[in-house]
């Protein structure tokens, strides 16, 4: 085969849990729905509207936080890249083959 090698385009989906998730990711994602199941059964009694959605904050932000995205792995992974853009490094320092052909 001439070391020609083919890696298919979905190799890393098979890395991840049911196709989407990481550990970390279930883990988020049950976090937030134990505090929620939680908050739920300790103010079960006529809870308002607006009280009621603060309860159901944890686990909304979670699982928005682990919902899949196209071209990345989820929200959280395109949050943390583009932090790591954000406040990475701006100015890039020449250290090619070439770095002592210029002056």
């Amino acid at each position: 085969m001439n070391h020609n090698y083919l890696i298919p385009a979905n190799s890393k989906k098979s890395m991840l849990i049911l196709g989407f998730f990481t550990p970390i990711d279930l883990i988020i994602f049950g976090v937030g729905c134990t505090v929620t199941l939680s908050l739920l059964f300790l103010f079960n009694d006529k809870v308002e509207i607006g009280a009621l959605l603060l309860i159901l904050c944890p686990a909304l932000i979670s699982s928005f936080l682990v919902m899949p995205v196209p071209h990345y792995h989820n929200v959280l992974q395109l949050l943390t890249n583009m932090i790591l853009f954000i406040v990475g490094r701006k100015r890039f320092y020449w250290k090619g083959w070439c770095i002592y052909d210029e002056k």
